[in-house]
């Protein structure tokens, strides 16, 4: 990017097919191989395989109370996410996933940006009482950044799905999920 498009605002919008190629891409960027490795998020060291596909992104954009979130400066794709409105309990929640940052542009603040924005679309537009997401345990550096936003551990934990190259070929044993959740 060029000095004008660096200082442009971060945009907001909902994803279209159009923009299947580049969340794949993004997201895979941010999460496996040797391009992950100059972020922070990587999962490189302890996966290998894929972390989506266009099918998958695919059905996130066609889901109703589903939205791909894009954040865009001058055109350019920064940062994407996954939202979505699930009912549990009798209650409205918010789950949020499949959250990438360009790997060059980690610790720049804009993942904080999306962060807030979709949780703005899960209060606001949903009604939802609750933001829930699912890290992955040995991920302590990611699970302390959401735990300064506000998330808290919820001890409540989710097995790996082993066996499903869909969320990637584990390279250890012991991984599994925990739900984090933050009141909204």
């Amino acid at each position: 990017m060029n000095a004008a498009a660096d200082s442009a605002p971060v945009t907001f919008r909902a994803a279209t097919a159009a923009d299947i190629p580049r969340i794949v891409a993004l997201v895979e960027s941010a999460y496996r191989g040797d391009v992950s490795k100059q972020g922070w998020t990587t999962e490189a060291d302890f996966l290998d395989g894929q972390r989506t596909d266009p099918d998958s992104v695919a059905g996130l954009i066609g889901r109703d109370y589903s939205r791909v979130l894009l954040a865009e400066r001058a055109g350019a794709l920064l940062c994407c996410c996954h939202i979505e409105r699930l009912q549990h309990d009798g209650r409205d929640l918010g789950y949020f996933g499949m959250f990438a940052v360009d790997p060059t542009l980690q610790g720049g603040g804009v993942g904080k940006q999306v962060l807030a924005e979709a949780e703005r679309i899960a209060r606001v537009e949903w009604s939802c009482v609750e933001m829930q997401m699912t890290v992955i345990t040995i991920r302590d550096s990611l699970i302390a950044w959401y735990e300064r936003r506000g998330y808290v551990r919820t001890g409540v934990l989710k097995p790996f799905p082993y066996g499903d190259a869909r969320f990637g070929i584990p390279k250890r044993d012991d991984l599994q999920f925990e739900i984090l959740a933050k009141t909204l």
